[in-house]
C-alpha cells in the first residue's frame, strides 16, 4: 500500500504562521498535521505501508524534505519527494508523483485530520472517504445508488443530493487506473475552476463502470485558517486524552502553576505563576509567566508574559507580553 500526499502550497489562509513553515508541518497536539494524517490513515488501512510520496513546492527546502522522509520512515515506509511548482490543481499535483502511481494507494490532502474506524472495502475499485455534514450545499458531496455505491460527485449542490461530504481522502485498488485517466485530462486540457481536478479523472472511471463506495469517518477536522486550526488542536487533545495518551512531558517545571487537562506540554517547558488549559498545546522550550492560557496553540520556544490568552495561536520563538487575548502571531514575532 502507498500513501500519496499532495501538499504543494504553504497555506495563505493560515498566515503569518505559514510564512516560515508549510501548513502541513504545523503541530497539532505536539505533532505535525501531515504526521498525524498519515498515522491515522495507516491505522484505518491496517496494512503495511510501502511508500509515502509527498508532493511539495521546491521552495520548501531540504530541511522540510528531511522531516517528511523521517515521517515516512517512522511508519516503516520509503519516503519520496516530488515537486509541484505551479498551482495547477489537484489532478496536476497527483500527476507530479506519477512514478509512484501504481498498485493500491490512498491519496490524501494534507490540510485535514480524521478519526475513523471502518473496514476498507478492498474489493471496490475505489473508496471515497466522506463525513456527514449539516450544510451539504457548502461541500462537494456524493450521490449513492440503491446498492450504496457512489454514482456521482456533485460540487456544492443547490438542491439536496446527500449529506455525505467528500473530505479529500481516496483509496484506489490500482492507482495506475486513475493515473491513466488524469493523463487524459492533462493531454486534453480538461480544466474546471482554472485547474486540473482529480474529480475529472474519477468521473471518467465511473463512466467506465468502476465500483466506487463510501468510507465514512467519525471525525473530520480542518486546518484551513487560524480559528479552525486552534479548534482542531482542542478537539484532538480531547481525543488523545480520552485514549489515555500521555501528553505532558515529565520534566515540565512548575512554580505556582496549574495545568488543566487536556493539554500537550513539550520538553523543557517552564510555567511560573501560570494557569494553562484546558485545550492548550505548548511546544518544546516554551516559557510562560504570570499568565493564563486556554484553547490555544503555541509552538516551540515561545515566551509569554502577563497574558490572558484564549483562542490564540503563537509561532516558534515568538515573544508576547500583553493583555490581548485572541491573537495570532508567527515565528520570531515580538509583541510587547
Amino acid at each position: 500500500m502507498k500513501i500519496i500526499v499532495p501538499m504543494a502550497g504553504r497555506g495563505s489562509r493560515l498566515r503569518p504562521h505559514t510564512l516560515t513553515i508549510p501548513k502541513p508541518l504545523i503541530p497539532i497536539a505536539g505533532k505535525p498535521i501531515v504526521h498525524r494524517l498519515v498515522e491515522d490513515i495507516a491505522g484505518v488501512l491496517n496494512q503495511d505501508i510501502e511508500e509515502i510520496a509527498f508532493i511539495i513546492h521546491e521552495s520548501f527546502g531540504k530541511k522540510v524534505e528531511d522531516e517528511l522522509i523521517a515521517i515516512a520512515q517512522k511508519l516503516g515506509a520509503k519516503g519520496t519527494i516530488y515537486y509541484q511548482n505551479e498551482a495547477l490543481g489537484t489532478g496536476h499535483a497527483i500527476m507530479c508523483a506519477k512514478d509512484s502511481l501504481s498498485g493500491p494507494a490512498v491519496i490524501a490532502y494534507a490540510d485535514t485530520l480524521i478519526r475513523a474506524d471502518f473496514d476498507l472495502d478492498v474489493t471496490a475499485d475505489s473508496v471515497i472517504w466522506v463525513k456527514q455534514v449539516d450544510k451539504p450545499e457548502a461541500f462537494g458531496v456524493i450521490n449513492l445508488n440503491e446498492a450504496s455505491e457512489i454514482v456521482e460527485l456533485v460540487e456544492k449542490p443547490k438542491e439536496f443530493v446527500s449529506d455525505l461530504a467528500v473530505i479529500g481522502i481516496y483509496y484506489f485498488k490500482d492507482v495506475a487506473v486513475l493515473k491513466n485517466e488524469l493523463q487524459y485530462v492533462l493531454d486534453n486540457n480538461i480544466i474546471h475552476g482554472g485547474e486540473y481536478q482529480i474529480n475529472d479523472g474519477i468521473k471518467q472511471m465511473m463512466a467506465k463502470g468502476m465500483k466506487f463506495v463510501p468510507g465514512e469517518v467519525d471525525e473530520w477536522m480542518d486546518c484551513g485558517n487560524k480559528d479552525v486550526t486552534v479548534e482542531t488542536n482542542s478537539r484532538m487533545l480531547g481525543f488523545l486524552h480520552h485514549d489515555g495518551e500521555h501528553l505532558v512531558d515529565y520534566d515540565v517545571k512548575l512554580e505556582n502553576a496549574i495545568i488543566i487537562p487536556p493539554c500537550y506540554i513539550g520538553k523543557n517547558v517552564v510555567l511560573i505563576d501560570a494557569t494553562v488549559g484546558p485545550n492548550v498545546s505548548l511546544g518544546d522550550g516554551c516559557h510562560v509567566q504570570n499568565s493564563s492560557i486556554k484553547n490555544s496553540l503555541v509552538q516551540t520556544h515561545a515566551h509569554i508574559k502577563n497574558a490572558h490568552l484564549d483562542n490564540a495561536m503563537i509561532g516558534n520563538y515568538a515573544s508576547f507580553d500583553g493583555d490581548y487575548t485572541s491573537i495570532s502571531i508567527g515565528d520570531y514575532s515580538v509583541l510587547e
